[in-house]
């Protein structure tokens, strides 16, 4: 592991110290390329304005005229946790203005990803006359094209990446798409449902529908909008970060919705203290459960329920899936490890695991986790039920590094193999694509090829970036307290440090955990390195972040280690 220090302009960072922001947010911030104390602003009358965003007043419209024939709006979901607040987004909004709406959302064991033409046939027999998708549907051709030859009108709410060719609906808002000027390209889909019920709301306004009522309050939707972006990954740009405030700020009130709450009950999380790091480690893991192993029904169900004890109910059983699928992966993780033991993984640009018994759910996360452990572009398959013997199809799941941009690396295996793939889709850092069983070994070396290409020995270095090093004073629990309201996340990384200690005491927790008693300046902290029980010398360099440990209602200031070197 290579340790490198963020670099600021100092010069940034004292002029935001001269206009009130606390010194070491300033270098924080300066650091994340914040240039100046504006960007900070997190009033929601900051955000882009929706009329930026291409074809929202269009869309608009077209909903307004459903909205007043009466026709029936059915929303076609997505099965991860961006997917699932979209949704939930989408129906409470439509609903809020008078629409008569419900949602589907496809199996994801059955249907695959996106509005495929099986899913406008399943989609049929609920009798809508608008089908409008959220965080899937530009890749969407065949389904859109299956919908219009039965009279069903399409508007497509995503934000992937689109092809070359676009599907002919009536109408799509995407920032990524062709053409598109909106300044911040990365909402999640959530965030882009978000932007044309505002849209709509305006288009509704203008027609006079609230004359003699009232407008509905949107803002009660922001809590959905921050849990989504998160959990997303999408980077977390000013515009981002405003949404996420936003929607924390209304759960930490007391007025986010009845799901989230439970969600974060049953994680052990207080609501009243909530981060944007319970979102990405607490809650979005348990929604995500649900798509991954049973049905993102579930998930939406609780995200819409209206009691508190209907959600703690669904909440309760999305904690249990959660928990299956954390056995699972952990099966599937020593496996792959099994596997990884036969090859020279040091000698490889890239990783392409296929195995039968993986679940096909959780072959993301895996892949996230030999990522993270081997740094190399990583793909995992398993079997998907379609087919026989060799002809049967797999599905593989991708994650990047940095220098390696997923998607386009297997637009490139597809050019030069036009054979190999039979769909793919994705971003730089995520993708997933379908082969067959006959083919895995053909695709491995496809891939690899096109990595070593693409990657040099240099990119295959981890790197892990700190803030520097932190006077003693600063690591207090307040400062830990300051940090952890902040909006952290991808693209905005959570502060970590760097700096030299004198290991006082160590001991191991649950024989799996180091618990330690370290040193700097005379000044002595606790500090919890997980899934480390090596004996550590007197004198090492740390790599931790301030965390705030709460035990029986007692705060107090503990270091999370992350990465520990010889001085």
């Amino acid at each position: 592991m290579q340790i490198k220090q963020r670099q600021y302009d100092t010069k940034i960072a004292n002029d935001m110290v001269e206009q009130g922001v606390n010194p070491l947010l300033a270098r924080l911030y300066a650091a994340r390329g914040v240039v100046e104390k504006s960007e900070l602003e997190t009033s929601l009358a900051q955000i882009i304005p929706p009329e930026q965003l291409t074809n929202s007043g269009e869309m608009a419209k077209l909903l307004a005229d459903a909205i007043a024939a009466n026709k029936k709006i059915l929303v076609i979901g997505d099965y991860d946790a961006d997917g699932a607040t979209a949704t939930a987004v989408a129906v409470k909004g439509l609903k809020s203005m008078g629409a008569n709406v419900d949602f589907l959302v496809p199996n994801r064991f059955e249907y695959g990803y996106g509005l495929t033409p099986e899913i406008v046939v399943l989609a049929a027999t609920l009798s809508p006359d608008v089908l409008i998708t959220v965080d899937n549907g530009i890749a969407s051709v065949d389904g859109v094209a299956a919908a219009n030859l039965l009279g069903l009108q399409v508007l497509i709410t995503d934000h992937h990446l689109p092809a070359d060719t676009t599907p002919a609906a009536a109408c799509i808002v995407n920032p990524n798409q062709h053409g598109c000027t909106f300044k911040s390209k990365n909402l999640a889909g959530v965030g882009v449902m978000f932007y044309v019920l505002l849209a709509l709301r305006a288009e509704l306004r203008n027609r006079g529908t609230f004359i003699d009522k009232p407008e509905p309050n949107l803002t009660e939707l922001l809590d959905l909008v921050a849990l989504g972006t998160v959990a997303d990954l999408v980077k977390l740009d000013a515009n981002n970060r405003i949404l996420v405030e936003q929607g924390l700020r209304r759960i930490r009130a007391g007025a986010g919705c009845a799901g989230i709450s439970a969600l974060l009950k049953i994680a052990g999380k207080s609501p009243e203290k909530v981060t944007a790091q319970d979102f990405g480690f607490a809650v979005g893991p348990r929604l995500n459960a649900a798509g991954r192993l049973d049905d993102m029904r579930l998930g939406i169900a609780c995200l819409l329920a209206e009691t508190e004890a209907d959600a703690l109910q669904k909440a309760q059983t999305l904690h249990e899936l959660n928990m299956e699928r954390r056995n699972i992966e952990a099966d599937m993780q020593d496996s792959a490890m099994a596997t990884l033991e036969s090859i020279e993984v040091t000698e490889n640009f890239s990783l392409s695991i296929y195995n039968a018994d993986y679940h096909q759910g959780v072959i993301g996360i895996l892949a996230s986790r030999l990522k993270e452990k081997y740094h190399r572009p990583t793909i995992v398959f398993a079997d998907t039920g379609d087919g026989q013997d060799f002809n049967k199809i797999v599905k593989g799941s991708g994650r990047s590094i940095a220098s390696f941009h997923l998607r386009d690396a297997l637009d490139l295996v597809t050019k030069r193999h036009p054979q190999l793939i039979i769909k793919f889709g994705g971003h730089a850092m995520a993708a997933g694509l379908s082969i067959k069983q006959a083919d895995f070994d053909d695709f491995q070396a496809a891939f690899e090829a096109v990595a070593r290409e693409l990657l040099t020995d240099a990119d295959l270095q981890a790197v892990i970036e700190t803030d520097g090093s932190l006077n003693a004073v600063e690591m207090n629990l307040q400062t830990a307290q300051m940090l952890a309201v902040q909006v952290w996340g991808q693209g905005f990384a959570q502060p970590i440090f760097c700096d030299t200690f004198k290991v006082i005491n160590q001991r191991t927790l649950k024989e799996k955990h180091l618990k330690l008693i370290l040193e700097k300046d005379a000044k002595r902290f606790d500090a919890i390195y997980f899934n480390c029980i090596d004996n550590l010398s007197e004198s090492v360099n740390v790599v931790y972040m301030l965390n705030v440990n709460e035990y029986k209602g007692l705060q107090t200031l503990q270091l999370q280690i992350k990465y520990i070197s010889l001085v």
